[in-house]
């Protein structure tokens, strides 16, 4: 039996075409709470930039598992080791890499001027943070960075970064975070403090960075509107975001 369900936001959630959770998804939800069912938002974005839904959650597990809470109570916190954070910043200094730095509680971006930052932001609906200048960056603590650059990149960027990996879910961008962390663990830390177990979870996403928490839970579901690859590792793949994806999938598996 699905007791709790996890959900990635942007291209599952909410569209990429519209930025709006769709009347569909909305209903779903309304299904799941009736049936006891906890509903958790699981993404890449930290909770600063998360709009504000038409949607309910027990908890959230924010930028790729690094942050993970439910109310006020932190379950889960690791940043990325201050010396690989610091030489990230140093690096896209030097290659002129747009990039974003999340901290606890807050987000910047460096003084690079990026056309392709600003398409992204719009495609997102992401607003652009406040810039800081690489002295004013480095030493944060960083949970999780951004790199607005192309694949071909991140080969180069992951071995200059032991300790981190790069979860890409956009082909224009790549996440950075620290290697021991994915959505999966972070879910792991939501399951320990409300007592279940994956089995008894079914999780909802369309890009990279999903696919640790789309094997881990009991039902890993794809949207529509996924890469191939995401497809290949999913249990269930559904319409796309913009076609009820979410509703149609927990409509044809029998949850609500």
């Amino acid at each position: 039996m699905i007791k709790a369900a996890f959900f990635d936001l942007d291209g599952t959630l909410v569209s990429f075409k519209t930025h709006q959770v769709s009347e569909g998804t909305i209903r779903a939800f309304d299904r799941m709470h009736a049936l006891g069912i906890r509903t958790f938002l699981s993404t890449g974005r930290p909770v600063c930039v998360v709009p504000q839904l038409p949607l309910s959650f027990d908890g959230h597990v924010t930028m790729n598992g690094g942050y993970c809470f439910v109310g006020d109570k932190v379950l889960f916190k690791n940043p990325i080791p201050i010396d690989e954070s610091n030489q990230w910043i140093r690096y896209a200094e030097q290659h002129n890499i747009c990039t974003l730095i999340f901290t606890e509680h807050d987000m910047f971006v460096n003084p690079v001027k990026s056309a392709a930052a600003d398409a992204v932001a719009r495609e997102v609906n992401f607003p652009i943070p406040p810039v800081r200048t690489t002295q004013e960056l480095l030493g944060m603590e960083c949970y999780q960075a951004i790199a607005v650059m192309e694949r071909h990149e991140d080969q180069a960027v992951a071995q200059m970064l032991p300790h981190c990996r790069l979860p890409r879910w956009h082909d224009h961008f790549t996440d950075v975070i620290n290697v021991n962390n994915s959505k999966a663990v972070g879910i792991q830390s939501i399951l320990d403090h409300f007592g279940l177990t994956p089995a008894e979870c079914i999780a909802f996403g369309d890009g990279e960075n999903d696919l640790e928490m789309l094997q881990y839970c009991g039902i890993g579901v794809a949207m529509g509107n996924s890469r191939d690859a995401v497809k290949a590792h999913a249990d269930y793949v559904t319409t796309t975001v913009d076609d009820e994806g979410v509703l149609n999938a927990l409509q044809s598996l029998s949850i609500i």
